[in-house]
């Protein structure tokens, strides 16, 4: 499976790579993971500054109610109380959105190696080299099979 990293670093090979398998509308794809990536990463950022915001407010909380503030402190503990129903939505949104860009990376193909050929079948690939079985195997050995045997049993031993 593709990782978020290659295809961000990597955008434009990752394409030209998925088209040499003609996969189906490979840059429309890759555009729409890099969107949901997008979208999860602003609405963390906005996850973080709510949490810190929450965490400024509830130090000021304690402060206000030692100094006798109760009416501040109430108001501060409802801003609080609101900005975890806001968090609680965009944790749902930032979920959605993880969620659908890993099923999306789900369908995606590995790229092929710049070095592989265009094709369809297996036959627009390259042979480079045919391994086989030969046809008639020698009858002897070009080494002394008692030493051989030797040096097997002394390893065994060991």
């Amino acid at each position: 499976m593709l990782t978020i990293k290659q295809i961000t670093e990597n955008t434009e090979e990752v394409i030209r790579g998925l088209e040499k398998k003609h996969f189906k509308d490979a840059k429309a794809t890759i555009e729409q993971v890099l969107a949901f990536n997008d979208k999860r990463r602003s609405t963390q950022n906005q996850l973080d500054k709510n949490l810190a915001e929450v965490n400024s407010l509830s130090k000021s909380i304690g402060q206000l109610m030692k100094e006798g503030k109760k009416e501040d402190a109430e108001t501060a503990k409802a801003r609080v109380a609101e900005i975890k129903e806001t968090s609680k939505a965009l944790q749902a949104e930032m979920d959605k959105a993880q969620e659908d860009m890993t099923n999306l990376l789900y369908t995606i193909p590995n790229v092929p190696y710049d070095s592989v050929p265009e094709g369809v079948s297996a036959e627009d690939n390259v042979v480079e080299k045919w391994d086989g079985m030969e046809t008639e195997h020698p009858q002897e050995c070009d080494f002394p099979i008692g030493n051989l045997r030797q040096k097997i049993t002394n390893l065994i031993r060991f």
